[in-house]
């Protein structure tokens, strides 16, 4: 068993209630973490739900998780619990390492594995299919699926956060973008309608995003080069998290510094934050990165934005606090405080939970060597932290027994109510014991098993190799005999395809970022590409757009002026004809003229 500091001599009681089948909650007489593992659904003892990508509440009695399987048993997919115990709710959109997101009381998107069927790559890879692609689940279906074919220009990349503000705001987001595409971390945003691409600006892998008093703030991973201290503000002032908010004709991540969150200052290496939000608080919390520095430990943050929030939104500067780390144990010093032992610098975060109501929130630990490869054998390691930053219990699950794999996944969705899910796919619940059963969600919504996932662009169309038959005829009619057939001769009609571009107008804002209006006349997909002779210097990432009238924006550097416009496109849907007299043709690369604001400043 790994040794584990106790804060406190009153944790020798959590101990024996431990091996007595249970782990007490010091905070309230009978709660306590229990094992409640839903059957196989085929029924029988419980396994292993496989690894589970993310948990997540809409009500005590509503939740999801989504998983990747474990062997031909339990399918990846997703599971809902309705107040009386888990069940299977879909065999299809499991994933690799999920994410979900509640878009409304019957909503909910994924983050979802590819299907597999397309074609290997140019040198014979194999197309990446992990985490890839959204499901969006409402009244009891999957009704949309989003993917893109592997090896493209505008390929989806690996997605590790999610979350919606309503049912028509939903954000995505993951990797940074390949080269040669502009510097910037994969990101799209659902508004109801359409799905499209809009990157950031920093390149910073996303891999957490969390709902917080009306607007979703979003985690990325620092680089090695962020943290080096340096005069430039852009290094200097590193910001480990982002706060999306409606674009006023720019970029929607508002950047929040380190040094507004009370993070370590650069030249400390630490993991990304993992995100928490409960009502009354926003939670976030990292380990040290270990990345061959000792300086780093456990550390944990908290915002309390006043009410009505402030004007510049939500979790502004001086609003968080540093409930654990250096800075809270300095503080902690001068004012003559004991908050008892820190949790142990060698620990990495693998999630936090806001808990209503007490302003507390449990945190998920494990051993570096764990996180990177988990085992079955490794035990479940969590701590409560309550709203001043004391750690009034750490404790290890199962208390008795065999062990079930570290802590991966928490969610509080109420007081004393809070669930855990270990690296292996085992459940742990939080609750008093003896309580009253909640009242069964009955939603047909989340009762019946889902089988099916609509089409979607990851896969080619293949043409059937033949003809239907023809079954036009009535069922049962013997045909009669026929008049013969008379071959008469008509000229074809000439028809021509209309343009998919037209309506085409740039302008030049602000001095540096170039505007590009269109018309489509079918949906498409769309990239501006911007040269300085044959290299290019500036790109839009490819995005796809439905038909009708829309804009482009894109930021030039005026050391690397263009020399040329080229704008992509590639028609989804089959173009409409007109009637002439003689047959066209339409191009899918169109090489644009610049706009006049444009050349006095083109460099040599």
């Amino acid at each position: 068993m790994r040794a584990i500091p106790r804060l406190f001599a009153a944790l020798a009681l959590v101990v024996l209630l431990a091996l007595a089948g249970g782990v007490g909650h010091a905070g309230a007489a009978g709660l306590a973490w229990r094992l409640e593992q839903p059957p196989p659904p085929e029924g029988g003892t419980p396994i292993p739900l496989g690894h589970v990508g993310d948990i997540e509440f809409d009500a005590p009695n509503l939740g999801l998780v989504i998983t990747a399987g474990n062997g031909s048993t339990i399918k990846p997919g997703l599971w809902a619990y309705t107040g009386k115990g888990w069940h299977e709710l879909s065999i299809v959109c499991g994933a690799s390492d999920g994410r979900i997101a509640w878009a409304g009381p019957d909503e909910f998107w994924t983050i979802s594995d590819g299907r597999p069927g397309q074609a290997a790559g140019p040198l014979g890879e194999l197309p990446p299919l992990e985490d890839d692609t959204l499901c969006r689940f409402a009244n009891g279906s999957v009704v949309e699926s989003f993917a893109t074919l592997a090896f493209q220009a505008n390929s989806y990349e690996p997605m590790h956060a999610a979350g919606c503000i309503d049912p028509s705001d939903c954000w995505f987001a993951g990797d940074p973008l390949p080269e040669p595409l502009a510097p910037g971390a994969f990101h799209l945003h659902w508004n109801g309608h359409a799905m499209t691409a809009q990157p950031d600006q920093e390149g910073h892998g996303v891999h957490d995003m969390r709902l917080f008093d009306g607007h979703l703030y979003e985690s990325v991973q620092l680089l090695a080069e962020d943290r080096e201290p340096s005069e430039s503000p852009e290094l200097g002032k590193p910001s480990a998290l982002h706060r999306i908010e409606p674009a006023n004709n720019g970029s929607p991540f508002k950047l929040i510094f380190n040094s507004e969150l009370e993070l370590p200052k650069p030249g400390i290496a630490f993991e990304f934050l993992h995100l928490g939000a409960g009502p009354e608080a926003l939670w976030a919390a990292a380990g040290p990165s270990f990345e061959g520095e000792t300086s780093a430990q456990v550390t944990v943050v908290r915002c309390t934005p006043p009410a009505p929030p402030s004007a510049n939104g939500s979790c502004s500067e001086g609003e968080w606090q540093q409930l654990i780390g250096a800075k809270a144990e300095e503080e902690a010093k001068e004012k003559g405080e004991s908050r008892g032992e820190p949790i142990p610098t060698q620990d990495a975060v693998t999630a936090i939970a806001a808990e209503p109501g007490g302003g507390g929130a449990w945190i998920a630990l494990d051993t570096p060597q764990d996180a990177e490869t988990p085992s079955p054998n490794a035990r479940a390691l969590i701590a409560h932290v309550s709203a001043n930053g004391t750690v009034s219990e750490e404790q290890e699950l199962p208390g008795a027994g065999t062990p079930r794999g570290a802590a991966a996944k928490l969610a509080c969705p109420a007081a004393h109510d809070c669930w855990m899910v270990t690296t292996q796919g085992w459940l742990f619940h939080l609750a008093e014991e003896g309580e009253e059963q909640l009242e069964e969600d009955t939603d047909p919504a989340f009762s019946n098993l889902i089988t099916t996932r609509p089409r979607d662009e990851s896969v080619p169309q293949v043409p059937p190799a033949s003809l239907p038959v023809d079954d036009s005829g009535l069922a049962g009619e013997v045909p009669a005999t026929y008049a013969p057939l008379v071959e008469t001769k008509t000229e074809p009609e000439a028809r021509v395809a209309v343009p998919l571009l037209s309506g085409i107008h740039s302008r030049l804002l602000h001095g540096t970022t170039l505007e590009l209006r269109f018309h489509l006349a079918v949906k498409a997909r769309v990239r501006l590409l911007a040269k300085r002779r044959q290299r290019v210097v500036a790109s839009t990432p490819a995005r796809t757009f439905a038909a009708g009238s829309h804009k482009l924006l894109l930021l030039l550097n005026v050391k690397r002026w263009p020399t040329k416009l080229d704008l992509e496109t590639h028609a989804l849907a089959p173009l409409p004809t007109l009637s002439v007299k003689g047959a066209g043709a339409n191009s899918v690369e169109t090489s644009l003229a610049f706009p006049k604001a444009l050349a006095p400043v083109l460099l040599p």
